[in-house]
């Protein structure tokens, strides 16, 4: 093994321990708020300039909010920047966008709701034939529009301009005038008892729809998801036929999954099977 090789597997598991701790963090700020700098160095037994160098990479995605000698989880009132969000687990999303598209068939009519990870899910669907996909999101109808084969019908209404999507009351009832084989939405959070949150009521109204006129309900989210908090309530994780993601959720939820007879799908898949074809 040359010295290229070796060095580059130890930025590489360096990396890694940075990306777990990372995480680790913004559980705890997650579930138990304001955090002392000091007390994370003294957790996770590493130097107080470690964990300030954390907080400012996690601050700069919009992940926390620094304040003096501490760090707070961000306002359960207001989401993150859509840019932002869009590169936070990024390869976690490219993940659950592989697995899922690798279960759409080509000919497919489909719903895409919201979001960066089902903007994820669009862009590795885009080289299917045949599609129809009803959405509100132009990120989603942008991805998939470079493929002739595939028809778009987009929502009316206003532009949300930071997320390019539309959620505004032009859209209600949109969803409701199709029926499809499959639909793709996302969440915002989801809390213990397995609801979904979101940030909007525009939102989770047009979801509803969504979720009611399709006949396969495919729900995508990255692990970041569990646990995390937002104002809005509506609809129930086991609502879904299939739950994508890229990490165990917690011991709860894969109780109520199983409960449910929820298909859940963990990337990067165990199998090659396709779970749109299980009985």
């Amino acid at each position: 093994m040359d010295t290229t090789t070796i060095i580059r597997k130890q930025n590489d598991s360096q990396s890694l321990l940075i990306d777990q701790r990372l995480a680790r963090i913004l559980e705890r700020i997650n579930t138990q708020g304001f955090q002392p700098i000091g007390d994370l160095a003294n957790y996770f037994q590493v130097s107080p300039q470690t964990i300030r160098r954390d907080v400012n990479l996690l601050a700069e995605r919009g992940q926390c909010r620094r304040s003096h000698g501490g760090v707070w989880p961000v306002s359960k009132s207001r989401n993150i920047d859509y840019p932002a969000r869009r590169m936070l687990d990024l390869e976690a999303k490219k993940q659950i966008a592989h697995q899922v598209a690798g279960i759409i068939p080509e000919g497919a009519s489909l719903f895409l709701g919201i979001g960066t990870t089902v903007e994820m899910c669009a862009v590795a669907l885009s080289k299917h034939a045949r599609l129809r996909v009803m959405t509100n999101n132009l990120n989603a109808a942008t991805a998939l529009a470079r493929n002739e084969s595939c028809e778009i019908i987009i929502a009316g209404g206003r532009l949300r301009n930071t997320d390019l999507d539309i959620i505004s009351a032009e859209a209600y009832g949109f969803f409701v005038r199709f029926s499809v084989d499959i639909g793709i939405y996302g969440t915002g959070g989801i809390n213990a008892e397995g609801d979904l949150l979101d940030f909007h009521e525009e939102e989770v109204r047009i979801r509803t729809d969504l979720t009611n006129h399709c006949s396969q309900r495919v729900l995508v989210l990255d692990h970041s998801k569990f646990g995390r908090g937002a104002t809005v309530r509506a609809g129930h994780i086991t609502d879904a036929d299939y739950v994508f993601t890229d990490k165990p959720p917690p011991a709860t939820i894969v109780d109520m999954l199983d409960a449910a007879g929820v298909k859940l799908v963990i990337t990067p898949p165990h199998s090659t099977t396709n779970p749109l074809k299980e009985n």
